[in-house]
């Protein structure tokens, strides 16, 4: 292999982690927007089941192989992958929706915002993770940053702020990611991501199923359009498939902290989006609040090393390890 080769082999494995951090808040917003506009065109629990059958169908091929692989092992960390499942896939995704159809994008945006301190809350109660001050300083900043789009820099608007039922089932939403997110962690690395995510995406097929059958008794209609048609294969594909591939990857390069504040990412390219697509006019206050988002990554990200991956011992791999002992002592 020639020195370039080798240099631009380096250069891409050190911007992974990266595109990793920063491409799935960009899908995510639009999931986003696409979860709005088809509120009226297609019931929650069917644009839910709909969008995981299409993830799903594009995984297997590249996914079977390494689900077969890892079969002992997911049985071993049977209780994770099933709490990430049910989380971070079936819920959140169906509950966003849910909560989609009654509240406004603003509040959406607002709420969603508050995953990042949700992870580290959660972290720091239930796990004693630890925050270093850089993360703090940016977590603090980013979250200001957000507060400053969505109120479109007039800080006073936040006693205008009116909360919905869709605002609650949001915030249920939020806090089944943040969950998702510190469990993912602690999942071994050494299980295929591809495999993973597909195992999860059955998991969640399975929970959303009985819903799904009741929205349908309930008298639920969807009105298929090229819109609709080209919403669902929008979250099936880049909002699914692409972001959570790569925010798997980002969890276990940088850890659930910093992962959890690129989420702070979403309005800023919700804001972007629409400055290119609906060419609607940027301000002052979006560059303030995308300079302190940005800024409140940077913080966040100085000084720290990669995350070490948390990988759980079952009890199969305890008894195995306690045998290896005692058979060594005698």
């Amino acid at each position: 292999m020639s020195k370039s080769a080798s240099s631009s082999t380096a250069l891409a494995m050190r911007l992974l982690p990266w595109a990793a951090l920063l491409l799935p808040p960009l899908f995510w917003a639009g999931n986003f927007i696409a979860g709005r506009a088809m509120r009226d065109a297609m019931p929650p629990m069917t644009l839910a089941l709909g969008r995981w059958v299409i993830a799903l169908v594009c995984l297997l091929p590249f996914a079977w192989r390494g689900m077969r692989r890892d079969a002992g092992r997911y049985l071993a960390h049977r209780w994770l992958l099933l709490g990430t499942g049910v989380t971070g896939v079936a819920a959140f995704s169906s509950l966003v929706y849910v909560g989609l159809h009654t509240t406004t994008a603003s509040n959406g945006l607002l709420l969603n915002s508050l995953i990042p301190l949700l992870i580290v809350s959660a972290g720091a109660i239930f796990y004693r993770q630890r925050l270093s001050a850089g993360q703090a300083v940016g977590l603090v900043l980013s979250f200001a940053g957000v507060l400053t789009l969505v109120l479109q820099g007039q800080w006073t608007q936040w006693r205008q702020v009116t909360l919905v039922p869709g605002d609650a089932i949001l915030l249920v939403a939020m806090v089944c990611f943040s969950f998702y997110t510190l469990w993912l962690r602690q999942l071994p690395p050494e299980l295929d991501r591809i495999g993973l995510t597909a195992i999860q995406i059955v998991i969640a097929i399975v929970v959303l199923l009985p819903f799904w059958v009741a929205e349908q008794a309930g008298g639920a209609s969807t009105h298929w359009t090229p819109a609709s048609v080209g919403a669902l294969v929008y979250v099936g594909l880049f909002p699914s498939v692409g972001a959570y591939l790569l925010y798997g990857k980002a969890v276990q390069h940088f850890g659930p902290a910093r992962a959890g504040l690129s989420i702070h990412l979403i309005p800023v390219f919700g804001v972007v989006l629409s400055a290119l697509l609906l060419h609607e006019r940027l301000h002052a206050w979006h560059a303030a609040g995308i300079a302190a988002i940005a800024a409140g990554l940077v913080c966040s990200n100085v000084g720290g090393r990669p995350a070490a991956p948390v990988v759980p011992v079952s009890k199969a791999e305890r008894n195995a390890a306690a045998q290896a002992g005692q058979s060594t002592s005698v």
